[in-house]
């Protein structure tokens, strides 16, 4: 019996969707798995975060609950007081493994998205040819996390750098008093995952490095100063205590 072609493009269409589900952090071997909560945003609700590498491109990505991404926070107006939301990939590399100064603090991995500003004055993610109005689409960052008690009771913070202070950086620091970078490196979205694949320099030793898997808000000082970026709410933490786990493949 003859099958009609769309028969032929729903087992493709199927196959295809399965294998794609089978390169999820959910399904490979040694990912930091975390229980669904339906109490928790379904898609900042972790399931697993996994990175592996080939060569030293390294795979950061993370399985929800929901549809990675499809949440981004209010708008505010000002650039004081406003919302950052982040995926996030703390690891045990020292933050020189990027270009910063290397002894300070926790470098991680992270997607972002924040409609009052933008901090990637080299890329056009929105493609409209001005590189300066799309902080609300979803982009990476690094960044180096250090404990800030001004930011709340064991908060941390992204980095500031004290005025007159000349750490070294990366080439696509994008100008903030902060220790962040923007590489352009593009967040892929496939339903519940969100992937992020970050290139290193060929002397970066990538053996053996630990990773965990974070969602999270934080918010920009209203009177923009130190600290300038803290960490205000951590929605899921795949190993529950930022210990680390997770062992790059």
């Amino acid at each position: 019996m003859k099958r009609p072609l769309i028969f032929f493009a729903a087992v493709a269409l199927g196959a295809s969707s399965a294998a794609a589900d089978g390169n999820h952090a959910l399904h490979q071997e040694g990912a930091v798995i975390s229980p669904a909560d339906a109490g928790k945003v379904a898609d900042f609700d972790i399931l697993a975060a996994h990175a592996h590498r080939n060569g030293n491109t390294v795979t950061f990505h993370m399985t929800t609950s929901g549809t990675a991404g499809a949440s981004v926070p209010a708008a505010t107006g000002a650039v004081g007081g406003s919302d950052v939301w982040s995926y996030v990939w703390p690891t045990s590399l020292d933050p020189s493994a990027v270009g910063f100064e290397g002894g300070t603090g926790i470098l991680a991995m992270a997607a972002t998205s924040h409609p009052d500003f933008d901090d990637t004055p080299l890329f056009d993610e929105n493609g409209d040819g001005d590189p300066a109005n799309d902080g609300i689409e979803w982009h990476s960052h690094w960044v180096v996390l250090t404990p800030a008690e001004a930011c709340g009771p064991g908060a941390l913070a992204v980095r500031d750098i004290p005025e007159g202070a000349t750490p070294k950086l990366p080439a696509t620091w994008p100008g903030f008093p902060i220790f962040l970078d923007s590489p352009g490196f593009t967040p892929l979205f496939d339903g519940p995952e969100i992937t992020v694949n970050a290139g290193f320099a060929s002397g970066v030793d990538l053996e053996g490095v630990a990773y965990d898997g974070v969602t999270s808000a934080l918010r920009v000082n209203e009177s923009i100063h130190a600290p300038l970026l803290c960490v205000t709410d951590v929605f899921d933490i795949a190993s529950g205590d930022l210990s680390l786990p997770g062992k790059l493949q």
